[in-house]
């Protein structure tokens, strides 16, 4: 199949769904599809790029989001135009978009108009959104309902949707109407499962932390735990990632007397080095409380990691409490620096948990997510052509 993937947010940029979009753009790529991708240009000049995975990147003309510097939008004025070359140049078998904001609707409109199958995808969570969006604490409930209609007035035009997981296709379904099927962004679990095989571990054990530094992922309250870890226990916490919270939270750590015995910030990692951060940690960590599914959480658990994870959105379905790791109430730092210190204390039950956590993880095997895709492309473009 003739596939165009449509998506505000691709790499270099840094989050779920651009790591999700490329990795979704590659996985059907090397089954042999024709994969074009339609993405802002990360430095401002349109360019079509073919890289060696055989993906074709239609990179769109872009400027800076003033309030967020590594994140580039396309030009609003432009990006309609931009996008009927792109699917006059591509003709595409079926459009998968990723979001429902100007190059996404911009182009399920076009393929609706055309008569081309139309799958999307909704990364969305209001919380994430108004990080990065200026909006009043008090305007923020109004605002998502309106955020939420938006997106429902654009996701009908699709012959099916997706969401992550089962709590976020409930989510959508609660907050708009619109009916979606679950399809887990899945993992290659083979090179997290290696790079725990081949890693040597420190004497002290290590806590992993890896995300975006962003408010929404709640680093802060992963540092007031490791202020309350006991002074004599062993442990220390590596925080892999950049966001527009780093510097206020290496400045907690240091108000909070974490030296780099018990605090290091890493910041962001190539591919290699990340692997090689999830094969020598022993628990990981994963505070934040907007997750529709967490990448970074089922790496962990291919590296064969215990997790320990805010009882909030879409983290239940990856952490089953005393099987694989626990779950703490977000925001208790007393609660989350025990559950902390129960397996810095316990290497049995670190290894117990860690062997669940893999056992789990297959069944977000990324090969049945692209085996999901591709059925989904079948039908809306068999649809499609009948309408």
């Amino acid at each position: 199949m003739r596939v165009l993937i449509g998506t505000d947010t691709y790499p270099p940029t840094v989050n779920g769904a651009a790591q999700f979009s490329q990795r979704l753009a590659r996985g059907l790529a090397a089954r042999g599809h024709e994969v074009h991708v339609a993405c802002p240009s990360p430095t401002g000049p349109p360019e079509r790029v073919v890289g060696a995975d055989g993906v074709v990147v239609h990179r769109m003309r872009s400027i800076t989001y003033p309030l967020y510097d590594t994140f580039r939008v396309c030009l609003p004025g432009t990006v309609r135009r931009s996008a009927r070359r792109v699917m006059d140049a591509v003709s595409p078998d079926v459009v998968h978009t990723q979001d429902h904001f100007l190059l996404g609707r911009a182009l399920m409109t076009i393929a609706g108009a055309r008569g081309i199958g139309i799958v999307a995808t909704n990364h969305l969570m209001p919380q994430n959104f108004f990080d990065h969006v200026p909006c009043p604490v008090p305007l923020r409930g109004p605002a998502s309902r309106v955020l939420w209609w938006d997106l429902a007035r654009i996701y009908r035009k699709a012959g099916a949707v997706t969401s992550p997981t089962p709590r976020a296709v409930e989510l959508l379904d609660r907050s708009t109407g619109v009916g979606a099927i679950a399809v887990s962004n899945g993992i290659d679990i083979a090179p997290y499962l290696a790079a725990a095989e081949r890693a040597e571990h420190d004497p002290t054990p290590v806590i992993l932390f890896v995300g975006r530094l962003d408010q929404e992922k709640r680093v802060d309250d992963l540092l007031r735990a490791m202020a309350r870890l006991p002074e004599d226990l062993p442990g220390r916490l590596e925080v892999v990632g950049d966001g527009s919270h780093r510097d206020s939270w290496r400045a907690l750590a240091g108000r909070l007397g974490l030296g780099p015995d018990r605090v290091v910030f890493r910041g962001f990692l190539p591919d290699e080095a990340l692997l090689a951060a999830y094969g020598r940690a022993d628990v990981f960590a994963m505070p934040g409380v907007a997750e529709l599914q967490s990448l970074a959480t089922l790496e962990a658990m291919a590296a064969g990691l215990p997790v320990v994870a805010a009882d909030a959105m879409a983290l239940p379905h990856l952490v089953h409490h005393g099987d694989n790791g626990y779950l703490f109430t977000p925001g208790n730092a007393a609660e989350l620096a025990g559950r902390l210190e129960s397996l810095l204390r316990d290497a049995e039950l670190r290894a117990t948990m860690g062997k669940n956590s893999r056992e789990i993880v297959a069944a977000h095997s990324f090969e049945q997510t692209l085996d999901t895709f591709e059925d989904l492309y079948r039908q809306v473009g068999r649809a499609a052509r009948t309408a």
